[in-house]
């Protein structure tokens, strides 16, 4: 499959797709916010953040330079991949799944980072999405993702990180991870680093004491540093006649609180709460807790 003929399937995370209708550099949000602090300022990727800085309930904060989250890593720049090196990573977990790397490509890392593929399910939105804009018709794209369907599929996808055995090893075998002694820095990442990474993100947040409120507003922070790179890839699938309506897939490219929330009624469903969720359905027992906490507060 040619170059050009990928970059323009590939639209999960509407990354490559750029390839063909913008420069090979993806663009920055210039909008700066109070946790822009917290931002690895890189050329390929607009979504990677330090987890650190944030307070807990008790007064203390989450400490700096040990949790990176972020969006794939396969179009960093030579001066990127120099940028990650300085973070000292010890390990970056993937949690794409085959399509996307198929067609994303593979991270770019610094020489000695461990890169582990754990795929965790996006339900089908890749497959869903290739399908739709490789249509070109705007009727199909429209019975797809109009009427309020892009942003119902992505609440089923919230839900699967509840409901999936895979998915829920997957997580619960990264928090565990970041809980080991010298573990050294890690960093997550899905395509777009919002709504699998935001997840687990969220989890880990709330999991070591950060209140609820400033948890989902790293959750959210997502929509300003991707607004921009989301906005160029819509306009590239109406210039490129892909797509008559690319507003379409905004519900698919925004996180938004209600697919959050379908995530938490899903866990008090099934679980009753967060905590038996975290314990029965990733395996964390109270230890580990306690030592994810230890590790990265202070």
């Amino acid at each position: 499959m040619s170059l050009s003929r990928r970059a323009l399937l590939s639209t999960a995370g509407a990354t490559a797709l750029l390839a063909v209708t913008a420069p090979p550099v993806l663009a920055r949000p210039g909008v700066r916010t109070l946790s822009d602090v917290r931002r690895v300022p890189l050329q390929g990727a607009v979504n990677v953040r330090d987890l650190g800085g944030y307070g807990t309930y008790d007064g203390a904060r989450v400490r700096h330079g040990l949790v990176y989250r972020g969006d794939h890593l396969a179009r960093l720049t030579d001066a990127d991949v120099t940028v990650l090196g300085g973070l000292g990573l010890a390990r970056v977990v993937d949690f794409r799944i085959p399509l996307e790397v198929r067609y994303d490509g593979t991270d770019r890392l610094p020489a000695g980072v461990s890169a582990l593929s754990r795929p965790v399910t996006d339900n089908g939105l890749y497959g869903q999405l290739l399908t739709a804009i490789g249509s070109r018709d705007p009727v199909r794209q429209e019975e797809m993702l109009g009427g309020g369907r892009a942003a119902a599929f992505m609440t089923e996808v919230y839900r699967t990180f509840v409901t999936g055995a895979d998915n829920r090893a997957g997580f619960g075998a990264t928090l565990r991870e970041l809980a080991a002694p010298g573990a050294g820095p890690r960093l997550f990442h899905c395509t777009s680093g919002k709504d699998r990474t935001g997840w687990a993100s969220w989890l880990l947040l709330v999991l070591v004491g950060v209140p609820e409120s400033l948890a989902t507003e790293d959750y959210l922070a997502s929509n300003t540093y991707r607004a921009a790179y989301d906005a160029s890839v819509r306009e590239g699938l109406r210039q490129s006649g892909y797509m008559e309506n690319p507003d379409l897939i905004i519900p698919l490219q925004e996180v938004r609180r209600e697919y959050l929330d379908a995530a938490l009624a899903e866990v008090r469903s099934r679980y009753g709460g967060l905590y038996a969720y975290v314990t029965d359905g990733l395996g964390l027992d109270l230890r580990t807790l306690a030592a994810l906490r230890s590790r990265l507060v202070g």
